[in-house]
């Protein structure tokens, strides 16, 4: 398991017209140097856990819980055969370009070693938004996405330090549950009856997740179908 890529991303106008004014970081390239992840504070204010890496919308972006967001190579190459194109690393906006590790398959909470100093533990799926869709260009990209299923994964910064194309990637700690990325993505964008099973994934969860989940198990129980 090794990470194939760092990717980092400069601000560049939205890819779709209704926003001329906007802004984003998601066109994201290699880079051939050591990357500086730290924690980048809380959402809203922090912005990308890669030091010099752009995001531009913090409202919805960047923050401690979605400090680093990876993607499987394997999966960018199972999208080149559906979509019939090339897709470099750096495609989907990910900061981490992976090789060898089921990344959508991983549990919340699981721990990474990347390289000699940093520890990255997943928070949540990556859910996809009409910016990624203008940055693909393809015709309803937001849906197709969505049933594949395999989002890639946000992660936190539990121990800073540097990066760079090449590191092994080690799994340092597998949490005591079952709820995967993928699961969890499918939670809260397909299968809502999935929600009362996140709250086992506890504190590590997205705290934006584990409130809609404990919310809902609130209001239909923990074992509702609605």
């Amino acid at each position: 398991m090794n990470l194939l890529s760092v990717n980092m991303g400069q601000p560049k106008p939205v890819p779709y017209t209704e926003h001329r004014d906007g802004m984003t970081g998601i066109d994201k390239r290699p880079v051939d140097r050591p990357v500086r992840v730290a924690a980048p504070g809380p959402k809203g204010i922090g912005a990308s856990g890669l030091d010099g890496d752009a995001v531009c919308e913090t409202r919805h972006h960047g923050g401690n819980d979605q400090a680093v967001y990876a993607v499987a190579r394997e999966d960018l190459d199972e999208w080149e055969r559906t979509l019939r194109r090339r897709l470099a690393n750096g495609s989907f906006g990910e900061n981490l370009t992976t090789e060898g590790i089921d990344v959508s398959g991983a549990l919340i909470g699981e721990r990474w070693a990347v390289g000699p100093e940093v520890v990255l533990e997943i928070t949540s799926g990556r859910i996809p938004c009409r910016t990624f869709q203008g940055h693909m260009g393809e015709k309803g990209w937001v849906k197709r996405f969505t049933e594949r299923g395999a989002p890639g994964a946000y992660l936190r910064v539990i121990r800073p330090g540097e990066i760079r194309a090449g590191d092994p990637v080690r799994i340092l700690h597998r949490p005591n549950h079952d709820v995967t990325v993928a699961l969890q993505f499918r939670a809260v964008t397909t299968e809502r009856t999935l929600l009362p099973r996140l709250p086992a994934a506890g504190e590590a969860l997205h705290p934006e997740v584990l409130a809609k989940a404990r919310a809902y198990v609130e209001k239909y129980g923990a074992g509702a179908r609605s």
